[in-house]
């Protein structure tokens, strides 16, 4: 479900009901295009959170506070200056459009009463939140929008603000019987994709919706619809939009069954009659910002852990292709050195058989009692002696021979390095908060990839494993990185605890704390599924994991964090499915 205009209706109108007449007690700017206001209404508070993020724009009421940074950003000064202790004396949103309008009253520097809108605009990659006066003159914006950037509109410092009609759609609140017809009737598009294209703020989840009230194949085009068919078509978009004028509203969020699990599949502000299946549940919730914040939480957390992410990954990356490229140059020359032993035989079979050789000899031809007395023919210098040929060949044969041993050793560096990146991107891949990222960049700077800088104090953080209890009531721990991985290991297992292992992928480390107990099948089949489930490996159907006690798994002196060896370890395949099993926050 995109946060669509109907959406935004239904927030709207929670917004109106709980924050109109209120005062900004608070404004904070977490995140570069995040703000958090907390609003006082009489005796209650409110923390408003709005993101203008653009893979996750979102505006919801919430009763979580975020970190705000030390020095606050320019646009968050500018709004305390003008608009602490503003009061709110209206939101609302103009027709079905992805916005979010609030009008608000303070006093200027000369004690006269001013006006201002913030406007928040949640729009994919074009989220904005601007402040402007009445006269529509933008103030500043938690994003500057030049010419350069957009030919449709700036956003910057005394712009004149405007909505961009760039989808030439028409207002579903406002739309007649006749209008409708013609719109839909002249459309090639499916049914469905007919209805949002053509209206603002309806989501393609909520037009199946349309058609699937008013039983219209929603892949029909809709240009081929009769007339009883369009009448239908009518009925259900119109009492749809009825509700959203008249603010009848049943926020749900749709879950849908995985396995044994339910999983969060769609929000939305009606009862989608789509998913009213056996293999469905609808949860009623009374608030939409509750909704949006329920639904979006590990979203917005894993989004934007991977934005911060980014510069870490951009180095590993880079540093992985260089070392991939590495190791299959290295891969051939290794292979071009299988020649020597080839060098070897030629020197011994001339030294053997050479000495009957006629002086300018161009070859020998000679029994190889290396294979069964075949005849073989060895090229000669003619320019030299037939023992000056057998030295040719040994030289040949010791240079390919050093190559091949130092290439030997080098290949397994590039390989322990390709290994210790590829679980470092694992890493990164399952970070969900900063502590968990500097932990990463420590190891990165520990490894000589990052240079530590004067501000990059080697400190204790915060970051803690994964932490499950299986169905026996056994404690399971996950690393989540390397760091993580040895001191889950080698300080926090003892030797009678179980230790898990992807065999083929890079991964986290699985630790279960015995007792002193016979771990029962099921503990260790749990286990494992973290195992695989926490590894490179965790798209695959099956991922092979070694498990063992952990007093036989050695750590490698000079070794990276996490790396290991163990034997007479014990194997199972199994499934990186990991939902029913109980996690501890």
């Amino acid at each position: 479900m995109a946060l669509d205009g109907i959406t935004i209706h239904a927030l709207v109108d929670e917004l109106k009901n709980k924050l109109v007449g209120g005062r900004l007690l608070k404004i904070a700017q977490p995140e570069n295009d995040e703000l958090q206001l907390t609003v006082r209404v009489e005796r209650e508070q409110y923390k408003l959170l709005i993101s203008a993020g653009a893979s996750l724009p979102l505006m919801y009421i919430t009763e979580n506070s975020k970190t705000s940074p030390l020095t606050a950003p320019n646009f968050c000064m500018l709004l305390r200056k003008h608009l602490n202790n503003a009061k709110i004396i209206d939101i609302y949103q103009p027709g079905l459009e992805r916005i979010i309008n609030m009008k608000v009253e303070h006093y200027n520097d000369m004690g006269d009463l001013c006006y201002k809108l913030i406007i928040v605009e949640l729009m994919g990659k074009y989220s904005n939140i601007i402040v402007t006066d009445l006269d529509g003159k933008i103030v500043d914006s938690i994003k500057h929008i030049s010419a350069n950037v957009s030919s449709v509109r700036e956003v910057l410092p005394g712009r004149e603000y405007f909505i961009p009609d760039t989808t030439n759609k028409s207002d579903p609140l406002t739309v007649d019987r006749d209008s409708f017809f013609s719109t839909i009737s002249q459309c090639p598009l499916a049914s469905a994709k007919s209805i949002y294209t053509s209206f603002t703020g309806i989501s393609p989840i909520i037009a199946e919706e349309i058609c699937y009230r008013c039983g219209i194949d929603s892949e029909k085009p809709a240009n081929v619809l009769d007339s009883s068919e369009l009448s239908s078509l009518w009925t259900a978009f119109d009492d749809m939009m009825e509700c959203t004028r008249l603010n009848k509203f049943q926020p749900n969020i749709i879950y849908t069954r995985d396995g044994q699990d339910m999983i969060p599949k769609e929000f939305a502000p009606f009862t989608l009659s789509l998913y009213t299946d056996e293999n469905s549940e609808i949860s009623y919730i009374e608030s939409m910002s509750v909704v949006l914040e329920q639904f979006y939480s590990k979203k917005s957390v894993v989004t934007r852990i991977r934005q911060k992410s980014s510069d870490l990954r951009r180095i590993v990356q880079t540093t992985l292709e260089k070392d991939y490229k590495k190791y299959e140059l290295q891969e051939k020359q290794l292979k071009d050195t299988e020649k020597k032993d080839k060098y070897k035989i030629y020197g011994e079979l001339i030294t053997a058989f050479g000495y009957g050789l006629e002086a300018g000899a161009e070859k020998l031809i000679a029994q190889n009692y290396y294979d069964d007395n075949k005849e073989i023919t060895i090229p000669l210098d003619k320019d030299l002696t037939p023992m000056e040929n057998a030295k040719k060949y040994y030289d040949k044969y010791g240079k390919l021979k050093r190559t091949a041993e130092a290439l030997e050793s080098i290949i397994i560096e590039t390989s322990d390095e390709i290994t210790h990146l590829e679980s470092i991107m694992n890493a990164l891949d399952i970070a969900l908060t900063e502590d968990d990222l500097k932990e990463i960049k420590e190891e990165l700077i520990q490894a000589g990839y990052i240079k530590r800088k004067s501000s990059d104090k080697k400190a204790k953080f915060k970051s803690k494993p994964f932490h499950y209890v299986s169905s026996d009531g056994y404690d399971m721990y996950v690393g989540k990185n390397n760091i993580q991985n040895e001191e889950l290991t080698f300080k926090v297992a003892n030797g009678g605890d179980w230790w898990f292992h992807s065999k083929t992928f890079p991964g986290s480390h699985v630790i279960v704390k015995t007792n002193g107990d016979e771990l029962p099948d099921s503990t260790f089949e749990e286990a494992a599924k973290l195992a695989a489930y926490y590894s490179k490996g965790r798209e695959q159907d099956k991922v092979e994991i070694d498990y063992i006690q952990r007093k036989h798994v050695k750590k490698v002196a000079g070794s990276k964090p996490g790396f290991v060896i163990y034997h007479t370890n014990y194997s199972m395949a199994i499934s990186p499915d990991i939902h029913g099993i109980k996690e501890i926050e």
